[in-house]
This record gives C-alpha cells, structure tokens and sequence, in this order.
C-alpha cells in the first residue's frame, strides 16, 4: 500500500453477526437498514445486519459497530485490511471485515470501538463519525 492513508467513516447503528443454517430462508427482517451482508457457504449462512431488526431467537453475535473504508477502492491496492488488522492485532481488539467491489467494512465490538477509533487516529487514519 502507498503511503497514503485512508479515512474510514462510522456507520450510526449497531450490528449483529448471525448464524442460520445452510438452507434456511433469508429472514426479510434483514433486508432492513444502510448495510446487510449475507453469504451463503455450503456450511451456513452467514448475516450481518442492523441488530434493532434481529426478529427472532438465532445464533447471534451482538453489538458490533462497523468502520466503512472510504472508496471505492481500486483492485490493485495492497495491503490496507492487512495494516489494520496488525494494528488492531497488536492492540488486542478482534475485527470481522466484510468485503464489497468497491470497499471494505470493518466491525468491532461497541465496547472496543473508542481505543480501536484512538488507535486509527494515531496511525494517521482520518475517522469521520
């Protein structure tokens, strides 16, 4: 990666990452809200959604808030999820990064969200709330 560094901006809601069996049917509930990802693997379905909308007792990982890396992002690029998950990493703050064509967003849990936000700010990211 150059060494430009990127700014990343807050989502407002919080988020849920879900866990529903293979060949469950996608809840509508989710399709609720600025952002939701579903991935579909011969093993799961994974959800990641606006945790407010969470309808029903499932598998349920809560209170993530989400960092969205300002793009879009041109292919080539290298190296921006690996520099802030060492970041994270070497801080002790676990992330789960979804990827779309034109970015990357990066959850972290709510109670670790101002240290992660501190630790950005002071490796020269530029972090818009």
């Amino acid at each position: 990666m150059n060494n430009k560094k990127l700014s990343l901006t807050l989502l407002k809601e919080k988020y849920c990452v879900c866990r529903l069996n293979k060949d469950d049917e996608i809840p509508s509930w989710v399709l609720k809200g600025e952002f939701y990802s579903i991935t579909r693997t011969e093993d799961e379905l994974s959800i990641v959604c606006v945790q407010d909308n969470l309808k029903s007792k499932i598998k349920c990982e809560k209170n993530w808030k989400i960092l969205k890396i300002d793009g879009p992002l041109d292919f080539s690029l290298i190296g921006i999820l690996s520099k802030i998950s060492v970041l994270m990493a070497e801080n002790e703050i676990s992330i789960f990064v979804v990827s779309t064509y034109d970015t990357d967003y990066i959850l972290i849990k709510e109670k670790n969200l101002e240290k992660a936000i501190d630790i950005l700010k002071n490796d020269n990211y530029k972090v818009i709330r």
